[in-house]
Order: structure tokens, then sequence, then C-alpha cells
């Protein structure tokens, strides 16, 4: 209970104070004149004037508030290595018994790092948790902060009490060991991109943190895509070169392994993971056809208008049979350049393309071969048929014929009819999804030619009428070879009864040829979206069995794949760890980082003092560890403080008491009303008029 005095006044304070003023004058002036009775009227005018400003005696019922203590819980991935969560997990009970005890605490428990909509958090953030547990409590009902850490603090700022807002203590309670050391791998350089085929430049330094014989010699594997691609030893702390060829196009994940260092927090750090997409340098595609004719050029404006190739196109317009007595001399034309391109420099072709080639004396019998050995060995062939395919000239008939999907029986079909994909069409990545290929007959315009083949080796993805080949994939040797056994693309081109989705065909099967990663038939890929870890499987396959997942730390799940689509089966996780994921599927395997490759939480995990012991010197907090004797947790005692008494000693910490209280009600009692009032006046009045009378 308080009590004040407060004034509710009748007149404005501007004329009780002229008032006063002039009685004051006016005492004073009778007093110094010996007037009898001044005293007197000096205090029955003032009484007069207490009345007027009507004066009152105030109570207030006051309550004590609560302190607010902040105990932030640090949740973050270096946290859950040896006995950490453990500790912190039991110091937190602790706390909140031992705070209990006293009532003017009120006690706010707020978790830091933990994964969100985001995904897994990248660094621990202490200092914003502490803003966000505060921010809707006044300064001076804070009592303190404890935080339960390791020590990796990712937020602390230059100067902790002004960034705080507030005046009172920080203590830290730091989990895990005192003394710990551990092996960190860490990319100092690594490229986002590179250039398939050609080597490209890492820098990455091993630091043994904490250990007093850095420096020692440690053995390192270098890993592309999961398979070891180098081995080498280095020195902790010094900068090592390293040169790695990205063999594939698309993301590859370069992995850099160190041995384990006896004692250690934890390996997981051991290894430095960068994610580098692998670009192709412009592929170059030799397309040659056999003479011009109306479909030619949808092979060519295709070719030509795909930034990443590089398109050279010779046209036979004059075989050599033809003689009409033209002098040489006297010809526009280039004599087609067979040994440069179908000898000296066949390997530097990414694809080869025959659209309506005839075999007439252009290319020797040796040539053909060549190109048959190319696609043994790596290469790849298209081959957009025409009717020549099926006559005496064809290129069947040469030694070609060992590297085609398939052999003319010697006969057209020149009927009307629908291209349709084939049930392993629909889930070849070739042709699946075709816009218009979903309803019958197939929202595209027909075709009116097709050569008659038997027996095509590998995936008829695409048939004509009677269910004969129209598009054949097939896989030779180490290469690739396509045909398409029509020359009526160009309908679709060219608007025909609408038309046809013939870029997308044309450009799948030509990138298909050069081994496009997405277009593969059997893939695993994988790719994390926040806390999602999506696996996606192409397969020509019906089902697949469930995928297995290996976490950073180790811990192995499976995912069922339900199918999305024809082909494509889909599964997720939802993970809140940082790291490299395995994927297993079957026979294949894919990896996938979730979260930033260079994230603070991984840089340095031993339990340290040193970056938290600035910010409890700076708010007058405390630093001490949780591990005890044989195991047990030591939680310091808990003592309230006052505003300015010290906030630690050597086995207790302090919490600030606030001063502030909240108004439960409040009692007036006027003293000029009423008979009291009454009575002063007329006391006042009497002694004036008895002093008067003597």
């Amino acid at each position: 209970m308080t009590y004040s005095l407060g004034f509710d006044p009748l007149l404005p304070w501007q004329v009780l104070a002229v008032a006063a003023f002039a009685l004051a004058l006016l005492t004073i002036w009778s007093l110094f004149k010996r007037t009898r009775g001044s005293l007197l009227r000096g205090l029955a005018a003032g009484a007069l004037l207490s009345a007027i400003a009507n004066p009152s005696l105030q109570s207030e019922l006051r309550a004590p508030l609560k302190s607010t203590v902040a105990i932030i819980l640090d949740e973050s991935q270096s946290q859950q290595y040896g006995e950490r969560r453990n500790q912190t997990n039991q110091a937190l009970e602790l706390l909140k018994k031992k705070i209990a005890r006293f009532d003017n605490f009120d006690v706010r428990v707020v978790p830091a790092s933990k994964s969100d909509d985001n995904g897994p958090q990248k660094s621990t953030r202490i200092f914003s948790t502490i803003n966000e547990a505060f921010q809707d409590i006044p300064p001076a009902r804070i009592a303190g902060a404890i935080i339960l850490t390791d020590g990796q603090v990712h937020d602390v700022p230059s100067n902790p009490a002004k960034a705080l807002g507030f005046n009172a203590p920080v203590h830290v309670l730091l989990s895990g060991k005192a003394n710990e050391f551990d092996r960190v791998v860490s990319f100092i350089e690594a490229p986002k991109f590179g250039i398939t085929g050609k080597p490209l430049r890492f820098i990455f330094r091993v630091n043994d943190d904490g250990n007093k014989t850095a420096g020692s010699p440690i053995n390192v594997r270098i890993l592309l895509n999961g398979e070891q691609v180098d081995r080498r030893t280095v020195v902790s702390g010094q900068n090592t070169d390293l040169d790695v060829e990205i063999a594939r196009a698309g993301s590859n994940i370069i992995e850099v392994i160190a041995d384990p260092l006896e004692g250690e927090v934890s390996s997981t750090n051991n290894m430095a993971v960068a994610a580098v997409d692998g670009i192709r340098e412009n592929l170059r595609v030799l397309l040659v056809s056999g003479e011009p004719h109306a479909g030619e050029r949808t092979w060519r404006n295709l070719l030509k208008s795909d930034a990443s190739v590089d398109l050279i196109h010779f046209t036979i317009l004059r075989p050599p049979e033809k003689q009409d007595g033209t002098p040489i001399n006297e010809l526009s034309l280039i004599a087609f350049p067979t040994q440069e391109l179908f000898d000296d420099k066949i390997n530097e072709f990414d694809l080869i393309i025959f659209d309506r080639y005839q075999h007439r004396n252009v290319l020797p019998y040796t040539y053909y071969d060549n190109i048959a050995k190319y696609v043994e060995n790596g290469g790849a062939l298209l081959v957009a048929a025409g009717p020549e395919y099926a006559g005496e000239l064809s290129i069947a008939n040469t030694p070609l014929a060992a590297a085609l999907p398939a052999l003319p029986t010697g006969s057209l079909q020149e009927t009307a009819f629908y291209p349709r994909l084939t049930e392993i069409g629909k889930r070849h990545p070739v042709s699946k999804g075709l816009e218009g290929a979903n309803v019958e007959p197939p929202k595209w315009s027909r075709w009116f030619r097709l050569i008659d083949t038997d027996q095509p080796e590998g995936d008829v993805v695409m048939k004509g009428p009677d269910d004969k080949p129209l598009l054949v994939l097939n896989r030779k040797g180490k290469g690739r070879a396509a045909i398409l056994l029509s020359d009526q693309g160009w309908l679709w081109a060219r608007g025909f009864e609408g038309g046809g989705p013939y870029i997308s065909l044309y450009r799948r099967t030509a990138h298909w040829l050069m081994t496009e990663p997405e277009l593969e038939e059997e893939a695993l890929n994988a790719s994390s979206s926040g806390t999602s870890l999506e696996i996606v499987r192409q397969t020509m396959a019906d089902t697949v069995p469930d995928a297995t997942v290996i976490s950073p730390a180790g811990t192995s799940s499976t995912i069922k794949l339900n199918q999305s689509e024809p082909g494509l089966f889909r599964g997720q996780i939802k993970t809140g760890e940082i790291g490299l994921f395995q994927i297993a599927n079957g026979e294949l395997n894919t990896l996938a980082h979730v979260g930033p490759i260079d994230a603070p939480e991984f840089k340095s995990i031993i339990s340290t003092a040193a970056i938290m012991q600035p910010v409890a010197d700076a708010t007058k907090g405390a630093v001490r560890r949780l591990s005890g004797t044989n195991g047990n947790v030591n939680v310091p005692d808990i003592v309230p403080i006052s505003q300015t008494g010290d906030a630690k000693g050597s086995t207790w910490i302090g919490l600030r008491r606030t001063n502030e209280t909240e108004l439960l009600g409040v009692n007036r009692l006027p003293l000029f009303s009423g008979l009291l009032g009454l009575a002063l006046l007329l006391t006042a009045v009497a002694s004036m008029w008895w002093r008067e009378g003597r």
C-alpha cells in the first residue's frame, strides 16, 4: 500500500497562486506592523485557499510484478554430438526446478536454430532468438537470459549490451567437454560451374581444431558423384589445390574426405562437399541431307535454333555419277570433304544425322564402316529415312547396317495414319508427355508414308499403321542410334491439320542420342527444397522398389516411391539435418545435399567458451560448464538479485528482480469536504473572531 496527496482545485491554479501570493504579502505586512490577529487571519485565509484547492489523501494498492527470464535452448545440429543433447535436456529440467522456488520469476523456454519451412538452419542464431523472446517485455522487467549451448554461436553482435537493449545478465551454460578437438575439411575455393571433360580447379583445407598434434600428414580421398577419383596426403592447416575433371552435364557432387582423428568430437565434418553444375561445350552435329526435299529445313532450322549445338550441314546436290559436261571450274558447288569428316575428324562430332541419304558413291564403303565403329565406340547416329531407305541404294546395304536399329523390308506404306506412342513410348523420356498424345486419335496431324522394317533392335517408342515401328531408339555398344522411318515430320512443322509437337520430339531425340542426363531411361535423382528431400526415379519398368536414404549422421531409412506418371516415380522425406544424403534404388545411387554447402554449423563443432565469454562479460553474466564429475550435470544455483547487485558467484548465477508493480486499486479521501472540512474552516474563523474580540 502506498500513500500520496492529491489536489482537485475548484478554481484554476493561476487564480489560487495569485491569491496565495497576495495573502502572503498581506500577512507579512500585518505581522511587520504588529497588527493584532495577523497570524490568525493568515491561517484562516490559508484554510480557505486550501479548501478551494480541494486536497485529498490517495492510497494505492499495488502488487509486485514478476521478472521474465528466458532460457534459450540451442537445438542446432552441432548439439547432437556426444552427450551434448542429454546434458542440455537435464540442465533445462534442473533450471526449471531451481527457478520455480522463487515466485517472482516468469520463465520462458525458447528453442533456437530449429528447422523451419525454409529448411534446416545453416547457423546457430542465439541473439535473434533472445530478441524474439523479450519483444513483448519492457526492459525493466527482464531478469536475464540463460543460454544452453555448446558455444558455437554465429550471430554474436560486436556490442552485446547495446544490441540486447536491456540491463540484465546473460549466463551461458556450456554442453560438451573442455579441451575437445575435431578435424574439419572445408573448401576455400569451389566453382559453381564447370565445362564437362575439362579439369576444374578447387582449393581445400584440413584443420585440426584444438589438436596439439596439428601439422601431421593427413590422408584424404576425393570422390566425384560417389566414385573415388584421387587420393593424396595433405598437411593440416595448409591450402591444397585440386583439379577435378567434371564427367557429366548437370549436377555433380565433389567430396573431399579426410581420415578420422582418434578421439575427435565427430567425423561428420571430415568431409567437405561442393556442388558443381557441369556444362557441355557446344555439341557438334553433322547433318548430311541426301537431296533437297520438303522436310530438309525442318532438321536444319531446329538444330540451328539450339544455342547448345554447333551445326555443320551438307546437302548432296550433285552426285558423282552426274555428267552433264559442265566444266569443274564453272561449278559453284564445293566438294564434299568426305575424308576430313568421316575419317580425320569423325570422333569430334557428338551426333551424325543422315537425312534421306542414299548410297550414291559419295561415301566409300570404308567410311560407312568408320561410322559404324564410331557408334560402337560411343558416338551417336540418327537416320531420318525416306523412300530411298527401302530401295536398292539404301544405306542399309552398306557396312553402316551394323549400327542401324531397323533394316528395311523393301516396301513402303503410303497411306494416311496418326503417329502414336507405344506402351514403351509412354514411359520413355524421349516421347512421354508429348502434347496431344493423351487423346484418341492423337491431337496432331496425320502422316502419309512409312518405311516398312522387320525385327527392329531397341525400343520402339512410336508406331504407325498396323503397329509398324515409326521411331526406334537403340543403344549400340557404347554409343546410341535412332531411326525415324518416315519423312513426313515436316507436315507437323508446316502446321498441316494443326501440326504437331515436332520440336519436342526432334530435340529430345537428338539430345537423347547425345546422352543428355535428363533423358536417361533409367535414372535416379534427388533434390532438396526446404525441409523436404524429393527423390525422382525414371524407369522403363512398371514398378520400382523402395528407396534407401542414408542421412549425414549415418541413419538409414526407406521411402516408398509412388508413380506420378508413366515411367516416373516420386517420394519425399522430411529432414531437419544439413549435409550430404545418400540415396539408393535398385542398382542406381545418387547424392543430394540438404541445406547450404558452406554452413557455419559444420565449420567448427568443438565446445568452446571463447565465443560467448565476451557476451557474458559485457552483461555481467557467467560462463559455466555443465559437465561435472562421474557424468553428472553441474547446474549453478539461482539467486535473485537487485538491480545493482552482483550477478554471479563461484557456485551461483543471479537473476534481477524488477521494481515494477501492478496497480490493483485506488482509494481517495478528500480533506476539505464534508464535516471535516467544515470543522477546520469554522475553527480557523472562530479563532480569528476570538482573537479580535479580546
